[in-house]
């Protein structure tokens, strides 16, 4: 929705030529391997991006580097990653909600949980400490949803 309002094109962070891999790489158990892999399809889609931006096209993506890196070393990574200067350095928003709300999203979502989605929300004070390395914009969404704002 947001990609439409803002006349971007969406680009799929994991593309689809990794879809398949993907697929197998959920019921494995290493966490550097799943950061390896989500890392690859992040600069594969960053080509990308920067394509688009080259011939002014604005993108929206709904995950990036910051999320990668967090949600992976809170999970246990313990891999160092620098990341290049050549990446597109994005805006990024940091949506956020009281626990209750969040709960109750995640119960509603039509996807199955994975074991990687279980896992991460036993360390979700982590992912928030690992965030605040980042710079990002934080929009508490608690009591909002896309087509409807709060009073």
């Amino acid at each position: 929705m947001l990609a439409a309002a803002r006349q971007a094109v969406l680009v799929a962070t994991v593309p689809l030529p990794y879809q398949p891999l993907r697929q197998a790489l959920e019921e494995r158990t290493t966490v550097e391997a799943r950061m390896c892999f989500y890392l690859s399809g992040l600069f594969t889609a960053a080509e990308e991006i920067q394509h688009h931006l080259d011939a002014g096209v604005p993108v929206v993506v709904e995950s990036y580097f910051a999320r990668c890196l967090t949600t992976h070393r809170a999970l246990g990574a313990q891999l160092g990653v620098t990341l290049p200067s050549w990446l597109p350095t994005p805006t990024t928003y940091h949506l956020v909600c009281d626990d209750d709300e969040r709960q109750r999203r995640l119960a509603g979502r039509n996807k199955p949980v994975s074991r990687w989605d279980s896992l991460i929300e036993t360390v979700t004070d982590r992912v928030t400490d690992a965030y605040a390395s980042f710079p990002m914009h934080r929009v508490d969404t608690t009591g909002r949803s896309p087509t409807r704002s709060s009073e």
